[in-house]
């Protein structure tokens, strides 16, 4: 079906006949993107134009102007019209009722519309008066009556716009920046708004509005393919959903990767993050030359009086061989050769992430079009300008950004290519893999005076999850990649070990300090034998760190840290010659202490809430005091359900559970020689505040003795607040690891983290007729990673069967 046989059959001007030429439209799967938006503006240009005529009659002096997406052209399916109705101001009663006559048939429709009624001297006003406005009507497109009316409107508006541009453009730039803050960055979202948030169509419409201007232009090449894509998206959007909504939400984007024709959702993420990283690289470069523009414009004048008029030459300040300062970037100098000179990029790019300037754009692209590869392996001043960028702190990012944006990366580094724009669909994480990549360098240059090798540190640092472009393990795929890499930019074969070393065990630290029994020499043993020497160790930790930091506010904390340094001592101790001796039993503290004295003289449960320390400030550093929870101490005799009976009166108080740990505590020997059980919990209020120790005391007494029914409470919870549809997470899995302990069983569980789980667990294992010696309980994110140390009633390990079997048994509970 052609443009104008859509358009004939809406030539009645009623509603029925454009709603049937739009329907049919819109169910064309033959057409799709930029044709069909536009098929569907003219369509709906014909219908309104024949609205007009048919209202306006003898009147004169009155035009219907679209403006902002719909004066473009680009309306998508369920887009809001955006209607200007103009007039001269001669005869206000019959525009008014003209204007019903417009509006009302798209309001019958169900359309959105964004409509106003005003005189070239209203508009004018308003757009003076408000930027949003003025930024609509720069895209002002006649749709009927008086041509001429609406020709100066236009003529006018721009006019103003670019008179004013030294004014208005500082204005949308701030307006833009706030934007950004409020929504984010569109190439790092998992539900991303692909309107609002930085790198959207908004800022997309704001480049236009620079050029408009005349002061600046963005940088074009890329720049409309991927405008396209973003509506292309939003197109599928839209009719995925058959709402108004730029929202990109998770359970939706199957869907709408297959109504594009895309392989899955992670195919449409990739796209939608490049087409961001084009529109967010090409808004950095245009604001810094708008930028600059304004501040020739402010100095010019003052210097051609000192001067005496001609133009002034621009100051250039040496920053590195063939690199110079010029206008607050860096910009290659005039005797600069790249095509004899392979090493130029990166020394251009440490010497401007050194000196804290981006790279410029034109720079970027000589260097890109003309620099010849460089050889393999890379001679050692290439390997040292790669090391000096990563080294360079926070700067790095924006100049790695420069380059990434002309395809210098790929080139430099071919294994990045699969990793760029890689969506990360972990709640822990909070950007792309290339980007956390990059992020985790940043962290680790703040951590290099504690290694004696900062070069290795940093390029683990930028490699350690190179391997997730890969299928399977991406330790595993990484570490082979880290050694072929190594080789490639010129470290010897014993540093090439050492990577590969570091990126195939970059998780070995902190899964085994917050997952393991510290106190097994069978734990320490495994790590020191992973690591190999202290050297390596030593930039494990410093590579362990940078990591966390990197990848979002719940991977980190202080608490973390500390189990990690105390993993690396006892590892260092090993590496050093000194065995880990067997455990001996912890002495208990005088809190703790008290508290089992009491729970054995009152042969019940004693607990304390403990409130912990608030952080300094927003920016803390690491290691420093965190809003872990309240720490919850619980004293009672050792008997069945324990575990299971905590959990589950802290599930129905709506408690959290950050961190646990369960162990046995010897009574003193003037006491009794007796055994209880000691609990030592980091809890945090779901909702509210923290209920009463009292009331949780009394409620483990009753879940105790049986008369709490703690499954039916949270089945009847869960039942009045049924689930929102939304992500559907992985199904938990549950393994055994066999050399973790030589004194008991380790069972690893990995599920979506929920009130209740621990309860469920706890059951499980009670009815499995086995003994918690241990547990350590974590929480990244939504993700609860928990280690279970169980034994048979006699104390003994479980035999491999029998572990087996109870891990399968723990992984069908978890399902159901």
């Amino acid at each position: 079906m052609t443009g104008t046989d859509v358009r004939n059959e809406a030539d009645d001007s009623g509603p029925s006949g454009y709603a049937a030429a739009r329907l049919r439209l819109l169910g064309d799967e033959a057409r799709s993107g930029p044709p069909r938006r536009a098929a569907l503006a003219g369509l709906t240009d014909d219908w309104l134009a024949g609205l007009f005529t048919a209202g306006a009659q003898d009147l004169r002096g009155v035009s219907l102007v679209a403006v902002g997406g719909y004066g473009r052209g680009e309306l998508s399916p369920r887009s809001d019209l955006d209607l200007l109705l103009l007039h001269d101001g001669n005869a206000p009663d019959a525009v008014a009722a003209l204007a019903d006559r417009l509006w009302y048939p798209v309001w019958d429709l169900g359309l959105a519309l964004d409509h106003s009624v005003r005189t070239p001297a209203e508009a004018r006003r308003t757009a003076g008066e408000d930027l949003k406005a003025h930024l609509g009507l720069l895209d002002a497109r006649h749709l009927a009556g008086d041509l001429g009316l609406t020709a100066a409107l236009r003529t006018t508006v721009l006019a103003d716009w670019r008179n004013q541009a030294p004014r208005r453009l500082p204005e949308l730039r701030d307006l833009c920046a706030e934007r950004a803050e409020r929504q984010g960055e569109l190439q790092y979202l998992l539900e991303p708004d692909l309107k609002e948030a930085r790198g959207g169509l908004r800022d997309a419409t704001a480049l236009r509005a620079v050029a408009a201007s005349w002061l600046a232009d963005a940088p074009r090449e890329g720049l409309a393919d991927a405008r396209r894509r973003l509506l292309d998206a939003r197109d599928a959007l839209h009719l995925v959903t058959g709402r108004s909504t730029d929202r990109l939400a998770l359970q939706e984007q199957d869907q709408v990767a297959a109504a594009l024709g895309l392989l899955d959702a992670d195919t449409l993420l990739r796209q939608v993050y490049e087409a961001a990283r084009v529109i967010s690289y090409a808004g950095d470069v245009t604001w810094r030359e708008v930028g600059r523009v304004l501040r020739s414009r402010s100095v010019r004048p003052r210097l051609r009086a000192m001067l005496g008029g001609g133009r002034p030459v621009a100051e250039r300040s040496p920053l590195a061989e063939g690199v110079v300062e010029q206008d607050g970037e860096a910009v290659l100098a005039r005797s600069a050769r790249p095509d004899r000179d392979p090493v130029l990029p990166l020394r251009a790019a440490a010497a401007a992430a050194q000196a804290g300037l981006p790279l410029s754009l034109h720079a970027v692209r000589r260097l890109a079009t003309v620099a010849r590869p460089l050889p393999t392996p890379w001679p050692a001043e290439a390997r040292e300008q790669l090391v000096t960028l990563l080294g360079s702190g926070r700067p790095t990012v924006d100049v790695w950004e420069a380059l990434e944006a002309e395809g210098l990366i790929s080139r430099l580094l071919p294994d990045w290519e699969r990793v760029r724009c890689r969506p990360q669909r972990n709640a822990v994480h909070i950007w792309t893999v290339d980007r956390h990549l990059i992020e985790t360098a940043v962290r680790a240059s703040e951590l290099t005076r504690r290694v004696g090798r900062p070069d290795l540190l940093l390029v683990s640092a930028l490699l350690h999850d190179i391997g997730k472009g890969w299928p399977g393990d991406h330790s595993v795929a990484g570490e082979i990649i880290a050694r072929d890499v190594a080789a490639r930019i010129g470290f010897d074969p014993a540093d090439a070990t050492v990577l590969a070393t570091l990126v195939r065990h970059h998780l070995l630290l902190v899964e085994t300090a917050t997952r393991r029994d510290l106190e097994d020499p069978a734990t320490v043993r495994a790590v020191a034998d992973a690591v190999g020497s202290q050297g390596t160790l030593e930039l494990l930790h410093a590579l362990t760190e940078a990591d966390a930091l990197a990848t979002g506010p719940a991977a980190w904390s202080s608490w973390r840290g500390s189990l990690v340094a105390d993993l690396v001592r006892r590892v260092r101790a090993v590496l050093a010659g000194n065995e880990p001796a067997e455990p001996e039993p912890a002495a208990p503290t005088a809190e703790q202490e008290r508290l089992a004295i009491e729970a054995f003289r009152t042969g019940s449960p004693v607990l304390a809430l403990r409130a912990q320390p608030e952080p300094a400030g927003e920016e803390e550093a690491p290691g420093a005091p965190e809003p872990l929870g309240v720490e919850l101490l619980i004293a009672v005799p050792d008997q069945p359900t324990v575990l299971p009976a905590v959990a589950g009166v802290l599930a129905v108080h709506r408690l959290t559970v950050r961190t646990a740990e369960l162990r046995t505590l010897r009574l003193p020997d003037d006491v009794d020689d007796g055994a209880l059980l000691l609990l030592n919990w980091r809890v945090a209020a779901e909702y509210g505040s923290l209920p009463q120790a009292a009331r949780l005391r009394a409620d483990l007494v009753r879940a105790l003795d049986g008369s709490l029914d703690i499954a039916g409470r949270l089945a009847e919870r869960d039942a009045a607040y049924p689930r929102r549809r939304g992500w559907v997470a992985p199904p938990p899995r549950v393994t055994v690891d066999p050399a973790a302990s030589h004194h008991a069983t380790v069972i690893e569980v990995r599920a979506q983290d929920a009130p209740g789980l621990l309860f469920r667990i706890g059951m499980a294992l009670e009815k499995a007729g086995v003994q918690v010696r241990s547990m350590h309980v974590s929480t990244l994110g939504a993700n609860a990673v928990d280690a279970f140390y169980v034994t048979t009633g006699t104390g003994a390990p479980l035999p491999d069967g029998d572990a087996a079997s109870l891990a399968r048994v723990l992984e069908e509970t978890l399902r159901a």
